[in-house]
Parts: structure tokens; sequence; C-alpha cells
């Protein structure tokens, strides 16, 4: 009788583990019990509201937006994929979840959910004046209730208190409270520590989370605000020798950590309900400062030519029809703030799927879909 070598006998058990390993990562993927995402935020989760909406210039309904995206430009403010789409594809959603201001966003197309995002909004109603027309979360909550929920209830058959835990609730909010705002002078804000402005902000975060779970949601999504003081936009309107513009990633750093306190803090308030805090800065950060061994070559420059504030632009979206890199997979960032798809896949894998407490607090948005 044979008898099977400690080196066979090893390499069975490799095989073995890695076999159970694949199965279990194909099992994750596909027993989600999630039946859709209803979306509230700004131009990181926006996939495509603005377009619909009259005298915004937050616009970024073409070339070369959407170069490396299925349906070409979409409004969605990067290169190809957004968060939103990457984190639906691992929830095995059918499709994209439509934008909110799309007249044609109804009847069975809404079952799956909404996205109510606006690029230049914020957590703060006057957040984003300077943008033109953009729909605060305030209003993007009053949306949902006042026209989405009763469609929902009457495509399901069902009242919302029984339908939405079955759905994700994501709210990525709060950067433009500070770029378009704060540091703008605007809000009253010349008096205000950014201590004070940044409690204000998470209390009416928190203020809005209740009004959703009153409504009945109870799995939320809460994104971290990127390192927007590391962004090509914010390098070249304030030059430092710093690289990072550390006055912005202060303020940043400091709602994150209230973030990620409030998903503790708030579910005493919520019984039945869950959070997931995505630490996104954190994850952009790493590749910023380790780019060549996180699979990127280029963490500073936009890959599209920038529209210039002296030729009428805003310095921050890329130029129409202007040029574009061709390795856009190797940059970072995709215009003067925005992470190119590669990025955007880095932090959906990690969102879905990381068990590291400093990315993904207090587990993975794959542990609260099995909730």
């Amino acid at each position: 009788m044979s008898q099977t070598s400690p080196r066979n006998f090893t390499l069975f058990c490799f095989f073995l583990f890695s076999l159970i390993s694949l199965c279990t990562a194909t099992q994750q993927n596909d027993n989600t019990k999630i039946e859709g995402m209803f979306v509230f935020g700004s131009s990181l989760v926006d996939n495509g509201n603005n377009n619909f909406l009259p005298n915004s210039i937050a616009k970024v309904n073409y070339f070369p937006y959407g170069i490396d995206f299925p349906l070409g430009p979409s409004g969605r403010f990067t290169n190809g994929k957004n968060v939103i789409d990457l984190l639906g594809q691992k929830l095995n959603l059918s499709d994209y979840i439509p934008p909110f201001s799309d007249p044609s966003t109804d009847g069975s197309k809404i079952v799956n959910g909404v996205n109510f995002a606006s690029g230049g909004s914020g957590i703060l109603d006057d957040t984003g004046a300077v943008a033109g027309n953009v729909v605060s979360l305030n209003q993007q909550i009053r949306n949902f209730e006042e026209y989405t929920l009763p469609e929902l209830e009457m495509q399901w058959g069902n009242k919302s208190k029984e339908i939405l835990p079955q759905f994700l609730f994501l709210i990525g909010s709060g950067g433009n409270d500070y770029s378009l705002n704060y540091f703008m002078g605007l809000s009253n804000t010349t008096n205000t520590s950014i201590e004070a402005f940044t409690a204000n902000l998470i209390t009416t975060l928190a203020h809005h989370l209740m009004r959703l779970y009153n409504l009945g949601a109870s799995k939320f999504v809460l994104m971290a605000i990127n390192p927007n003081g590391c962004s090509p936009m914010a390098k070249a309107r304030v030059p430092t020798r710093e690289g990072c513009i550390q006055t912005l990633n202060r303020a940043v750093h400091m709602f994150n950590a209230k973030l990620r306190n409030l998903v503790d803090t708030i579910r005493t308030q919520m019984p039945g309900s869950n959070l997931v805090f995505v630490n996104s800065y954190k994850v952009i950060m790493d590749i910023i400062r380790h780019p060549i061994s996180k699979g990127f070559v280029d963490a500073n420059n936009s890959c599209c030519e920038i529209s210039k504030i002296s030729e009428g632009g805003n310095g921050v979206l890329c130029k129409r029809g202007g040029s574009i890199c061709e390795n856009r997979e190797e940059y970072v960032f995709f215009d003067g703030l925005h992470p190119t798809e590669a990025v955007n896949a880095v932090i959906a894998n990690k969102a879905f799927a990381s068990k590291f407490k400093l990315e993904v607090y207090p587990f993975n948005i794959y542990d609260l879909s099995q909730m």
C-alpha cells in the first residue's frame, strides 16, 4: 500500500483550502440579501441627476467623462464606473441604480433602488450655491419620502416598514460643505470654528439618518470624505511644499472621526439598525503614499485636461473635449477632484469585503447584507 508523502499531502491541503476559499468568495456574491440601494450625497456617488437640473454648472454629461463607461458620458464624475455601480455589481443588483431626476425613473425601474445624489451638494442646505442649481441632502431625502416611497410601496404591494429593511441606504456627503462652503466663507462661518462647524455637520447628518430610519430604513452605509486636500484642484489653488493641503485634510479627518463615532452612538437611538462606516479617506491616502505598490503610477496629476479658471472654467472639471491620459488605470485622480474608476474599484472592494476595521467599521458591507 503506497503512502502519501508529506509534500504531496501539503499540496493537497493547499489545493483544498484554495477551493474552499474560492467557493466561499463565490457564495458571498451569490447570497447577499439586499434587494437594492437608495443613494444620497454629492458628486462621488451621483449617477447623473445633475444632467436634468437647469442652471447647474456641476454637470459632466460630456467627453471625456464616461470614456470607459459602457453607456458613455452619463453624468458620473469619473472615466467609468463610480463606487455605487461597483457596489451594485457586488450585491448582484441586476442593473445600474437609476437617477431620480431622470423622468424615465418610475414604475418598475425603481424596484431595486434610486440614486438621489447631486454633484456639488452638501449636508447643509446652502452648500453648493456656487455650483448653481444642486439638490441638498435635505431635499434628496424629501424627494425619496414624497415621490419614490409611495411608488415603491405600490410596486412592491407592501408598506415601507416591511420593504426598506431589504435595502441599503448609502450616504456620501460632507466634502463640499468644507470646499464649497466653510473655506469659502459661506454659511456665516466667518466667526465659526472648524470644530463647531464640523459638530453641526454631524448633528445635521444624524437628523437625516433618523428621518430615514423612521421611514423604515435599517441598513446604512456612511462614506467618509476623501482626502480632498491631496487633490490636484486643492494643490493647484494653494501651492505648498508639503504637497497636500493639510488645513483641508485636518478638517476632513475631524469629520471622518466623528462620523465613525456616530455609527456607535446613533445605533442606540435606532433599535434594530446597523451602520457601516467606509473609510475611503484611508484607502485613498494609502494609495497616494504608496502608489506603485498599490498598482498606480500617478497620484498627483489629473488624468484629463482641466478647464482653466482663466478660460472661464472652474479648475475642477475636465475641459469639454479636452485631452486625456491613455493609461487611466494608473491614475488616482481623473479630474481635479474625483478619483478614477480604478480607485473606485479599490474602495468598493474594501467596502464590501475588508476585515480591517480601520477601513470598514464595525464590519463590511457583505456582513451588513447578511443581517
